[in-house]
């Protein structure tokens, strides 16, 4: 990182890029309640891709101030970190439910 982070540069980045991934996991469960597993499957691996983005700024950021790197406290920066962990716990539920509503599907002659 640099001499200075932008601290709600940063939280912005990693906000974003979860908010981005949180419409991944809606369109993957709209075309799961459809039994279009491809089509999930694919906004899933968007909404991986949107969470590793934001987890790797955050991690960034923890790194350069576990190295003393100063960085002031942000409630916005706090509110980030919260939003990636109920974002990520998300994401998780939803890949845990695919097999069982793929279940379903075969048992439903989908």
């Amino acid at each position: 990182m640099s001499d200075a982070i932008d601290i709600s540069a940063v939280a912005m980045e990693v906000i974003l890029n979860t908010g981005d991934g949180r419409t991944c996991i809606d369109q993957a469960l709209d075309s799961l309640a459809e039994f279009d597993f491809d089509a999930a499957e694919e906004h899933l691996a968007q909404a991986d891709a949107k969470i590793l983005t934001a987890h790797k700024v955050q991690t960034a950021t923890i790194q350069a101030q576990a190295a003393g790197e100063e960085v002031e406290y942000s409630l916005l920066f706090t509110h980030a970190q919260d939003t990636l962990m109920t974002i990520s716990a998300e994401l998780h539920m939803v890949k845990k439910m695919m097999p069982i509503v793929r279940a379903l599907a075969i048992r439903a002659g989908q």
